[in-house]
């Protein structure tokens, strides 16, 4: 009977034993120190053992092998070698084939909360010693499990992935800016340019009024290339600010900026974000292989292709002190409306759509 219990006991601390091993990894140390630290009890208690990491593991996995040990000695020298050999085999498969492949019970996470406190005194005094010998371990040989990524599609494909997880907490809009980042330098600068025949131009002749005003306002852009109707060359570029803050008329060659920058279709707008960012210019034309303009690419093109939405490239006047103050206080204006329509409305929800009501002021 003694023995017959010896047995059990040993059996059993070696599939107890397998069985916190994977309870305590199954959620990772990050995810799990984040939730303790917003009063999740349950991982405040696997967090004092799991912080412990390699040693953790290291010291489950010495018990499993002593257990198991034990268990083969006493089995081998007690029973008839065939019924020693089947229950050496039936722990092995139970402990290394079953319980790494089935589902984390109730029962697992009840057992791994209770002796995680009872594991972290113990490693609180063997730690040093763990630690070491699993110093040694990895100078030894490291064991690297391939992540299965070997290019950014692979990396694409888990981003994919992730949005169908039950516990995902990124949005939709953060991964596919990810994506976006990953992807658009593959992208050619003759895929994303506006096309000359649909450029708007202005010629440097024309005289600045209240009529190029209105027709360049209406275009929704903030900038355009001159052009110099003799030679057909472009000149320059002129600002719609520039316009609106002149004092006189005059014409267009007296506003506009003469700096022109230049890029071949056939780059990637890797090479053109860089070439924003070292020129510090904001539109480029861009030229085929013959030296022929055909067409623009502005900044906000390739911000667009990043951030996976459109941008309304209007005037703003986010230079001007009274201009963003008169747009907060409209937008205080219809939150407080709104508020008063609606008695029910809680304060998160108001913020929420004075976010987005100023958002779209900005915008338009």
């Amino acid at each position: 009977m003694i023995l017959f219990i010896i047995i059990l006991l040993l059996a059993g601390i070696t599939l107890l034993s397998v069985s916190l091993q994977k309870t305590y990894t199954k959620i990772p140390l990050k995810e799990l120190k984040r939730r303790a630290k917003s009063g999740d009890e349950f991982a405040k208690a696997l967090f004092a053992a799991s912080a412990y990491g390699f040693s953790l593991d290291l010291l489950l996995w010495i018990i499993v092998g002593l257990s198991a040990s034990g268990f083969f000695v006493v089995l081998s020298i007690n029973m008839p070698s065939w019924l020693a050999l089947f229950g050496c085999a039936a722990l092995l498969w139970v402990a290394f084939a079953w319980l790494p492949t089935a589902r984390v019970s109730d029962i697992s996470h009840r057992l791994a909360q209770t002796l995680a406190p009872v594991f972290a005194k113990i490693l609180s005094f063997l730690y040093p010693l763990l630690n070491r010998i699993g110093g040694i371990i990895h100078s030894r040989g490291r064991i690297t499990i391939h992540s299965g990524i070997y290019q950014k599609e692979d990396l694409i494909d888990l981003l994919d992935k992730q949005v169908l997880q039950s516990d995902n907490r990124m949005t939709p809009y953060e991964i596919g800016i990810v994506k976006s980042a990953l992807t658009f330098s593959d992208e050619i600068i003759r895929d994303e340019m506006t096309p000359k025949r649909v450029v708007t131009m202005v010629k440097s002749t024309d005289s600045v009024g209240p009529i190029l005003m209105t027709e360049l306002h209406k275009s929704g852009f903030s900038r355009f290339p001159v052009e110099d109707p003799s030679s057909g060359e472009i000149v320059g570029t002129l600002y719609m600010h520039d316009l609106v803050t002149a004092k006189q008329g005059g014409s267009v060659k007296n506003l506009m900026k003469k700096s022109v920058y230049y890029v071949a279709e056939d780059k990637t707008l890797d090479h053109a974000l860089q070439a924003f960012l070292r020129t510090k210019h904001h539109l480029f034309m861009v030229v085929n292989s013959f030296e022929e303009i055909v067409g623009i690419i502005t900044i906000e093109d390739v911000l667009e292709r990043i951030l996976g939405k459109q941008i309304i490239d209007e005037f703003d006047r986010y230079d001007d002190l009274r201009a963003v103050a008169a747009l907060q206080a409209k937008a205080d204006a219809k939150r407080h409306t709104h508020a008063s329509a609606d008695p029910e409305h809680t304060p998160a929800e108001g913020k929420s759509n004075d976010t987005k009501e100023e958002s779209d002021q900005t915008k338009n």
